[in-house]
């Protein structure tokens, strides 16, 4: 149906063309973040203090005339401040956190690597969205990896250890005195490697069906002397070994095509006293609880990413992203799991405990 001249609403058609400037502006200052990571701008800006073009030109040996661009780009967003009395620019504290130091618990800027990655598959998405077919997550741009590693990495070094394994019945005592645990979907192995760091008398195994990731799982848990630890390339459906303790899902459990399957088969391997636990992104159980920045950005995610996994797999379910606790406890149930709780929560992920 075409729309009247007279039916726009001037005002409200103003707002819907600022929200896709912004939006833009966004999407295109998204790459200009990871080339400051990549070139070391965001290091040398939370080293230095303020300073001019000029002098981060020194610091850097960047042609000056780039990083003016950089630099003002950085203003507009809201990353930098600029002071036109001395002309210097200077990054805030609170910004070099998400920005400038990887080891922050809220470092994001690695992140956005996984958005490159959308833009490099979409129209091969895009292809497999018009045939209503799945779309691997073994088949999208390497790209995406780095972006999940980077993306979920300090979320877990904050919060798995000190907050989400505590809030788990009686788990952090099996650990303490020695258990065993399975990571199904483990990816590169981060969430894998803390847990077995930090609890040395117990033996974890990562299981992934990309064996792409097992192998970076692998050189990673290498590279920082973690021995209680190994990588096997499996899928949740048949991954090996009984007897477990505690079976971890990582931000995983909604891409798979036959989640109840998945997690009766975690049910048949637990230990007697064993517990499942689901990481999940944060949802509530409707669409309209959802709508603020946290579900737009998980419902993206889900529209490319997540869902379309799902499809690609037998069963596929399809529960997205934003499935939500009660639909993830009816998963848990139909599976044959009888406890369902929620043992925690932060504002980018629901920690859910399930036992049979």
């Amino acid at each position: 149906m075409t729309t009247d001249a007279q039916d726009i609403d001037p005002e409200r058609l103003e707002q819907t063309l600022g929200q896709l400037v912004v939006d833009m502006g966004a999407a295109m200052n998204g790459a200009l973040v990871l080339i400051g990571v990549d070139l070391g701008l965001w290091r040398a800006l939370d080293e230095s203090g303020p300073t001019t073009s000029e002098q981060l030109a020194t610091r850097t040996g960047i042609r000056e005339r780039y990083l003016r661009e950089w630099l003002s780009a950085q203003v507009a967003s809201g990353y930098l401040r600029y002071d036109p009395d001395d002309d210097t620019f200077t990054l805030s504290p609170e910004h070099a956190m998400a920005l400038a130091r990887e080891d922050s618990p809220v470092y994001l800027a690695g992140g956005l690597h996984l958005i490159g990655s959308v833009y490099k598959d979409r129209l091969r998405i895009t292809d497999r969205i018009r045939n209503g077919e799945g779309f691997g997550w073994h088949e999208h741009d390497p790209e995406l990896f780095i972006g999940t590693e980077q993306f979920f990495r300090p979320g877990y070094r904050a919060n798995l250890v000190d907050a989400w394994l505590p809030a788990l019945d009686g788990v952090v005592d099996k650990l303490t005195a020695g258990a065993r645990v399975a990571d199904i979907g483990c990816g590169h192995g981060v969430s894998t490697t803390i847990l077995a760091r930090a609890f040395p008398q117990s033996t974890v195994h990562g299981f992934d069906y990309h064996d792409a990731s097992i192998d970076r799982a692998r050189a990673l848990a290498a590279e920082e002397g973690v021995g209680n630890v190994s990588f096997e390339v499996a899928s949740a459906a048949n991954f090996p070994g009984d007897g477990y303790d505690l079976i971890c899902y990582f931000d995983c459990l909604h891409d798979m095509g036959d989640p109840v399957g998945a997690l009766r088969h975690a049910g048949e391997a637990l230990a007697d006293d064993g517990s499942v636990m689901l990481v999940e992104p944060f949802a509530h159980d409707s669409l309209v609880e959802n709508l603020d920045p946290v579900g737009r950005m998980y419902y993206a995610a889900s529209t490319v990413l997540c869902t379309p996994s799902s499809l690609d797999q037998p069963v596929a379910l399809g529960l997205g992203a934003q499935a939500g606790e009660r639909r993830l406890a009816e998963v848990a149930a139909e599976a044959g799991f009888g406890t369902f709780r929620r043992a925690t929560e932060t504002p980018f992920n629901l920690v859910l405990e399930a036992r049979p």
